[in-house]
């Protein structure tokens, strides 16, 4: 297949310092010829967010690696003229590379080589910035490195925090890149100290979301893929100030904010990490334990991006993950978003295809107040109901019942109060005393 040219000569001359890579995808693991163009698209993308530029994209369609350098050594000869011709700094592939691959098209093209794995996982180190963030990557980049090690220590020696300048290395930058200058020993013993840190901030972040639940606050999580717009939905939402830039991942540190429900209710709703097709295992492993918060949480909110022509790939790329956090079982609710810049014909069939979703512009508000309102109706509805018998001479017990949950049925016999109504579940134990059934 034809190189497809990103770049002219004069569209560069203004950032010299940036990067100049090759990009190239097999087409290895995909459907069809046009979901491999998509992936490479979207690997263009990462290359933009990572710092370099995105000079030309390859696509050779193969049925299976080649053991040596992936693409096969006559394709790898015509790549290594493009690398000269272009004056590429880094060759950048779709797929996974094995060391042994990595270093022999690192020896044949004379510049840095990088897999899709290494790239996010460079872009994920840009943007850690809470304690648990940077420890998450750093563990991710170290065990990816390690099995590298061999044959390239003094390689390693020479690797510092590139930021994107030409030169430096994508994949190698963040928190943590001085360990690539010890040996494998070191390197050890810093994922062993990174795992334990890990565990400690991880049940800081336990007691908080303990105390969260004695507060009886019930929790939201937006879910989707990178760039949907779920940062720009929880601004709009919440009336915050989120970060929000038009570039992969640029969300990674979790965002928490109070939303209030059209009721007066308030709920906790959290920003999460966006996700692509193939996220690196090493990255789900590291930052388990933050994404397996969304398996605690009420209700999930799917952001979908309505513009985007692969938004069905992209609902199937989230939802595998989730399944894989053991988040699948968790109420969800798809919206479909950026429809004020969508072809309506696309939102209406992404709204045919997935009963119950919503539409809106995050950026515009279009929508939004009727989303918050069907997610009051989702929460009340996901609130168990009871039943309970309370003595008359206990109208207190009643008035909390009014004041803390929903009563649906009110019903005086000669015995008292029947009463049903949705409550809280931490609540139903304060009632303990009266409760004679739960409906549901």
């Amino acid at each position: 297949m034809s190189p497809r040219r990103l770049l002219t000569a004069s569209e560069t001359d203004f950032d010299v310092l940036r990067q100049r890579a090759l990009l190239v995808g097999t087409g290895i693991g995909t459907r069809s010829v046009e979901a491999a163009e998509a992936s490479l698209d979207e690997l263009a993308q990462l290359v933009d967010t990572a710092g370099a530029i995105p000079v030309e994209l390859v696509l050779q369609r193969r049925s299976s690696p080649d053991a040596a350098t992936y693409i096969g050594s006559g394709k790898a000869g015509e790549l290594r003229e493009l690398v000269v011709g272009l004056d590429i700094d880094l060759v950048v592939f779709d797929n996974d590379l094995s060391p042994a691959q990595q270093r022999n098209l690192e020896k044949l093209f004379e510049v840095d080589v990088v897999d899709r794995v290494a790239l996010i996982l460079d872009i994920f180190a840009q943007h850690a910035h809470s304690q648990e963030g940077m420890v998450q990557v750093e563990l991710a980049q170290l065990r990816y490195r390690l099995p590298r090690l061999r044959g390239r220590g003094g390689q390693l020696s020479q690797q510092g925090a590139g930021g994107g300048a030409r030169g430096g290395l994508v994949g190698t930058r963040g928190p943590g890149e001085t360990q690539l200058e010890v040996d494998r020993r070191r390197i050890q013993e810093r994922v062993r100290k990174l795992e334990r840190d890990l565990k400690r901030l991880e049940g800081n972040r336990a007691t908080q979301g303990k105390a969260r639940r004695r507060r009886d606050l019930s929790r939201i999580a937006l879910v989707g893929y990178t760039n949907a717009g779920k940062s720009t939905l929880l601004n709009r939402l919440t009336n915050s100030d989120v970060l929000v830039e038009d570039r992969l991942f640029s969300t990674l540190d979790p965002a928490t904010r109070r939303l209030e429900l059209t009721g007066g209710e308030v709920v906790l709703v959290s920003d999460t990490v966006g996700f692509v097709q193939r996220l690196p295992h090493q990255l789900v492993e590291a930052f388990r334990s933050t994404l397996e918060e969304v398996a605690d949480t009420d209700l999930l909110i799917h952001v979908v991006d309505g513009a985007s022509a692969d938004a069905e790939l992209q609902i199937a790329a989230v939802r595998e993950v989730l399944a894989e956090l053991g988040a699948d079982h968790v109420p969800e609710m798809l919206v479909v978003n950026k429809i004020d810049t969508a072809d309506p014909d696309d939102v209406h069939a992404l709204l045919r295809q997935h009963r119950g979703s919503r539409a809106v512009s995050a950026a515009s508000g279009e929508g939004v107040a009727e989303l918050l309102e069907a997610i009051t109706t989702t929460l009340r509805a996901l609130i168990p109901v009871v039943e309970l018998q309370v003595p008359y001479e206990r109208g207190d017990v009643i008035a909390a019942l009014h004041r803390d949950g929903q009563v649906l049925v009110e019903v005086h016999d000669d015995r008292g109060t029947r009463v049903r109504a949705r409550l809280p579940r931490l609540d139903v134990a304060r009632f303990e005393d009266f409760l004679v059934g739960a409906a549901s």
